[in-house]
């Protein structure tokens, strides 16, 4: 969280409950199986258990994820459950209370999305690790990604290999499982460890050939690129009245314009992109 805060999304520009499950239909019904509501933060929503239970009841979904910062999970996940709701992410960068404080602007302490950055958190790691010895939870680091209002640099990235280097030293009986190619994360389990542990390696080893996923933001535009600044609207041809078959043509031609691979860390820090906090997870 930025610490002059972030600009609310004016509630007329946010997609509405209908809006959302009628484009979330358009995209299952032409062959996702996997939704993942991200924010910003999808538990501020005040209809998001109304939402997981339609979305979970479309033919051809098979996967309902979240992800989240958990500071309200204790009181809502039941019933997010009991809504239709199969997998969760928990957004944690670090286990000291003081730092994560100082990183989310507000208090409390929750658990597994760590962004790894230079001189902040680097020298959690095997902490982090430690928590899946115990724990069936899969914790998936991040390298830092350039985004607007995240003060961006090189010299903060702490690069995959270095992670697997840290990890591997102390966890030595770490080994690579087989990933599907679709994966976006590396994912290794550790000999003893319940849960397994995983790397986004965006920037050092970027994913893009065998990346499937399409966002849809709060305010209705689409990317087919995280790092990508262009965005098309499916909220305005809805609002205007457009057919499913007219939405399908425009979201197949942004699919098509998306590029093999994405420009690289140093280009994607001098493009203009919207904050990570508008983009979603």
């Amino acid at each position: 969280m930025p610490a002059e805060g972030v600009d609310l999304t004016p509630k007329p520009q946010v997609l509405t409950k209908a809006e959302i499950l009628r484009l979330a239909d358009l995209f299952v019904s032409s062959g996702v199986n996997k939704i993942r509501l991200t924010g910003g933060e999808p538990t501020v929503r005040k209809d998001i258990e109304d939402i997981c239970f339609e979305l979970s009841s479309l033919k051809g979904l098979e996967t309902l994820a979240m992800t989240t910062n958990g500071i309200v999970l204790a009181r809502k996940l039941p019933k997010l459950k009991e809504c239709g709701l199969t997998s969760l992410n928990i957004s944690l960068d670090t286990l000291v209370p003081a730092k994560f404080e100082l990183m989310t602007r507000r208090k409390g302490h929750e658990k597994v999305n760590c962004v790894v950055m230079r001189g902040f958190n680097d020298e959690e790691i095997c902490d982090f690790v430690e928590l899946t010895r115990e724990k069936p939870i899969n914790i998936r680091f991040i390298e830092f990604m350039p985004f607007d209002g995240n003060v961006w640099n090189v010299k903060k990235l702490v690069p995959y290999s270095e992670m697997l280097d840290t990890v591997a030293k102390r966890f030595p009986s770490i080994k690579r499982n087989q990933d599907h190619p679709t994966d976006t994360a590396k994912n290794f389990t550790i000999d003893g460890h319940k849960g397994q542990v995983s790397f986004i390696t965006s920037m050092t080893e970027h994913f893009c050939a065998g990346c499937n996923r399409l966002r849809l933001l709060a305010d209705g535009n689409l990317k087919v690129c995280l790092f990508g600044p262009s965005e098309v609207s499916l909220r305005d041809p809805l609002r205007n009245g457009a057919e499913d078959h007219e939405l399908r043509e425009i979201i197949g031609a942004a699919v098509k314009r998306k590029k093999p691979s994405h420009a690289g860390m140093f280009d994607i820090a001098k493009t203009t992109n919207r904050p990570m906090i508008h983009i979603g997870g």
